[in-house]
This record gives C-alpha cells, sequence and structure tokens, in this order.
C-alpha cells in the first residue's frame, strides 16, 4: 500500500478533507512536473520479492511474524497473510553488474533467511500462489497482525457492500466467497522498478503495457487455486477478483475495477494520478498536515502523502511511482504482474527481457504503441495469464503468434539491444537471455512443471498430491537451475 496507517473509523468530513487534500496534491504535482528538477541521471533499477511460507509437510506456515523475528534483517517485511513474506533488494544500476548483483544478493539473503526460518518451522518458496492453500486458510485470521491490512479488508468490503465472489474457469472451475481480502493474500509476486525522467514516462509505461502479455506467457507460475488447477498465472483474475469493491450493478454501469490494465495509451505519468484521482473514491483517506503548495514554494520536495497512499491502493499492473530520494523527487514504473520463481535465475532472467525490452521500445523511432491498439495489449495480457506458453498474442506486422515463436524470432534481439544500451555486460545478457531463449524452446515454465507432476500423481488424493510436487519444486528450487532444465 506505500504507506503504515494505524487502525481508524474513517467520518464523512474525514473523507471529503482527503478528497480535497488529494486534489490539492496533483495540483502540486502537475506543477512539479513542470517546473521541478526530478533526479533523472544514470536512473537506478530496483526488485522485491513476495515469498510463500510452509512447513515441513508442504502446508501453509501461518509464521510470518516469528519468521521476521528470527530473520531480524530490515530488507524483509510483512505481507498481507501469515504466510507471506517480502524482501526488498538494493537497487542497482544495470551497467555496473546490476542484475549478477540482484542475483547474488537474493541468493545471499534468502539462505540467509532460509536457515533461520527454518528453526522455527517455516520454509520460504518462490510460487506466485501456494497450492496447498485450502478453504479453511481463507478467513480474516489469516492476515497478518498490522493494522492496515485489516482496516484495508475492512475498507473493501465495506465499500463493496457483500461478500467478495471468487469466480474462475481454466482446466477446472472454481467458485467461492470470502468474508476478507485474504484471497488477495494469496496472490505473490514480483516487482520490478525502472527509474525515468518525467518526459520519459509515458513511453516506459507503455512499452511495459504493450509487452505485458508476452511477459506473462513465458513466465507463468501460479497454475492451482484451492485444489483446483485454473489458468496458468492464475493470480491474474484471483487479484483482480479479490479487491473488487464493485457490486455486480456498479460492474454493469461500467465502473473501472480497482485492479487495472487501464483503457489507454498515455502521454504523460499526471494521466494515471489524474485518473486515480476522478476514477477511485479513497479507501483509505488519511490526510496528513504537510501543505504541498508551501513546502514546494519553500524550495522543499513535497511528500504528497494522499497522492501516494490512494496510489498504493489501486492495483495497476503497471504502477506509477512518486517517490524522494535525498531531497529530489523522482519517478518509477513498477513492474507488478509476474510471480517469483521458480528460481531466483529464472527471476532475473525475467528480470532482463523486461528491462531489455523496454529500454528497446523506449528507444524506437516508431514506438509499438502506435501500431497496436490498447485492447490488443489487454487482450494479450488476459489470453497469456490463461494459457502461458501455449498462447497466441497478436504482434504488429506478424498478426497472431505463438508467444514462445515471437519471443524467439523478434524479441530477444529486441531485449539485448535494450541490455547493450543501459551497458549490460554481455556475459550477464548472454546467461540470462539464454534462459529466456531456453525456456522458449522447450517450451517450459513453472507452472506447466507443476501441473505434470501433479497429473502424474493422479491417482492420489489432490491436496497429497500438490503437498508432495511442492516439496519436490522446492527441492529444485534452491539448486538454483532453472526450470527448464528440470526433470
Amino acid at each position: 500500500m506505500g504507506e503504515e496507517v494505524d487502525q481508524q473509523e474513517f467520518s464523512r468530513a474525514d473523507r471529503t478533507r482527503h478528497r480535497e487534500k488529494v486534489r490539492r496534491n496533483l495540483d502540486v504535482f502537475a506543477r512539479m512536473l513542470r517546473e521541478a528538477a526530478f533526479e533523472t541521471d544514470d536512473p537506478m533499477t530496483g526488485l522485491e520479492m513476495e515469498l510463500n511460507l510452509i512447513d515441513d509437510a508442504g502446508d501453509p506456515a501461518l509464521k510470518n511474524a516469528e519468521v521476521l523475528e528470527a530473520i531480524a534483517d530490515p530488507d524483509f517485511q510483512t505481507e498481507l497473510g501469515q504466510f507471506n513474506i517480502e524482501i526488498n533488494v538494493a537497487p542497482a544500476k544495470l551497467r555496473e553488474g546490476g542484475l549478477s548483483k540482484f542475483e547474488d544478493s537474493l541468493r545471499r539473503s534468502l539462505n540467509d533467511a532460509e536457515e533461520k526460518g527454518s528453526k522455527v518451522g517455516a520454509h520460504q518458496v518462490m510460487i506466485g500462489i501456494l497450492p496447498t492453500l485450502a478453504e479453511g486458510h481463507m478467513n480474516v485470521s489469516s492476515l497478518s497482525s498490522n493494522p492496515r491490512y485489516k482496516l484495508l479488508s475492512e475498507q473493501i468490503l465495506a465499500a463493496r457492500g457483500e461478500d467478495i465472489t471468487i469466480s474462475i474457469s481454466g482446466k477446472e472451475r472454481l467458485t467461492t466467497t470470502s468474508d476478507s481480502i485474504v484471497p488477495e493474500a494469496a496472490c505473490t509476486s514480483t516487482q520490478f522498478h525502472v527509474q525515468t525522467s518525467p518526459d520519459q514516462f509515458a513511453a516506459h509505461w507503455n512499452a511495459a503495457q504493450a509487452i505485458a502479455g508476452v511477459q506473462l506467457a513465458v513466465s507463468a507460475n501460479s497454475p492451482y487455486l484451492l485444489g483446483k488447477e485454473l489458468w496458468r498465472e492464475t493470480r491474474i483474475p484471483l487479484f483482480e477478483q479479490a479487491t473488487d469493491t464493485r457490486s455486480e450493478e456498479l460492474k454493469a454501469q461500467g465502473v473501472r475495477p480497482r485492479v487495472w490494465f487501464g483503457e489507454r495509451w498515455i502521454t504523460s505519468v499526471f494521466d494515471l494520478f489524474e485518473e486515480n484521482v476522478r476514477y477511485f473514491p479513497a479507501l483509505l483517506p488519511v490526510t496528513d498536515d504537510e501543505d504541498p503548495l508551501e513546502v514546494l514554494e519553500s524550495g522543499g520536495t513535497p511528500a504528497l502523502h494522499e497522492l501516494k497512499l490512494h496510489n498504493g491502493t489501486i492495483y495497476r499492473w503497471n504502477r506509477p511511482v512518486y517517490d524522494i530520494s535525498q531531497g529530489m523527487p523522482h519517478l518509477r514504473v513498477e513492474n507488478r504482474l509476474l510471480a517469483a520463481g521458480p528460481t531466483i535465475a529464472d527471476t532475473i532472467a525475467n528480470a532482463a527481457l523486461w528491462f531489455g525490452l523496454v529500454r528497446y521500445l523506449v528507444e524506437s523511432e516508431r514506438p509499438l504503441w502506435s501500431q497496436m491498439s490498447f485492447s490488443a495489449a489487454e487482450e494479450n495480457f488476459h489470453v497469456a495469464a490463461q494459457m502461458g506458453v501455449d498462447a497466441q498474442v497478436y504482434w504488429p506486422g506478424l498478426g497472431q503468434v505463438r508467444a514462445t515463436e515471437l519471443v524467439l524470432r523478434r524479441l530477444l534481439p529486441m531485449a539485448r539491444a535494450g541490455l547493450d544500451s543501459w551497458g549490460v555486460p554481455s556475459e550477464e545478457s548472454d546467461r540470462y537471455l539464454g534462459i529466456i531463449e531456453q525456456r522458449c524452446q522447450t517450451e517450459a515454465s513453472g507452472a506447466g512443471w507443476f501441473v505434470d507432476r501433479v497429473r502424474e500423481r493422479g491417482g492420489v488424493d489432490r491436496y497429497d498430491a500438490l503437498r508432495a510436487t511442492l516439496l519436490d519444486y522446492t527441492e529444485r528450487m534452491h539448486s538454483n537451475e532453472p526450470v527448464h532444465t528440470w526433470d
């Protein structure tokens, strides 16, 4: 959500005051985009990863508070569910070996955390949705103790006015309801961050949207939910439904969902923040004492607390981020649509593909998004989430094409050229893009591997098969051998 908040109730006056303050923030932000100096030299990249916790048997371990106490590392933080934790990796410059630094840092940190967490009976696993989650875990008691999570759950349910319905049709069908946002906790992800100037933000965001479907197709890793085989990346429909504040009537009226792909290409980062304010009521109308205009006119950098908190409760798959570092404002695109894993090597390969493709497309003479409709990009996104490596996506000049073939024929050379522009050492490009190439050639994915192994255990109880497969998965995860090499 971007900000810590205390448990509280909100009055009508709170909401009115907060709306006025958010709009004032937006006006000041518009002025900053025209006048302020944003940090843009030698842009940084970043990475965050959400992890699941399991016990020795492969069942969810609702022990994140104990695990975090055992780890005692500020880079690890609580997440929405008691079976989740998150690690924030130090930002890096890609031209200085940033991709390898991400991998090395993650391996050191996660190995240390695994050793300490195992002493309290919890093990980390990198997968989008924990396959062994059961209906019994889907209640408010599974939320982490941080009051912001209970408050957010209450506000979403209050806005909706009824229980949350989860209905997903894939290979099998799942229909269930929840009286809290715990189903959202089932969705863990990896977030890639790229810093950009205000002038180039729109190109970065549009590029990220245009390649979202391809990203999902070759990286899917969430095939099961509550014992059912659903989409290859089931996190996508689950997250869209688990935080939906709209009743059926509001959906029918065309009210926008808070988990949102978007509806148009943009020309400025302002477009996204303005949409946030125009379309979405505040879930957490917490108002700060800062006068942003006074801070700006006195030579300072406004924190824009309300605008940031509001942005943190609108779940775009590519989210705009405004932040301050050492007194200087900066902008980032946060790519939020992939699951972690199956290994750290696979995760950094996914990062290399994204950073490379985005850079190449931003620098292209004819923007890709001028050659395809926004609705085509959104259709690619959902088809890829459902089908994974089997997805057929639309690409300008090719029409409908298998996503793996598109990556092999067109996108890997683009990604390599983009990484070259970043100044990424050739040995890094070779290693990480080579993993993507092999994954596409073998049509391998975490989701596909998991489904195949569960089906091989078809003669046993589904949850027994899921537990056994998850333990096999976790063992291979620790090897850091990419998923295309797994037997």
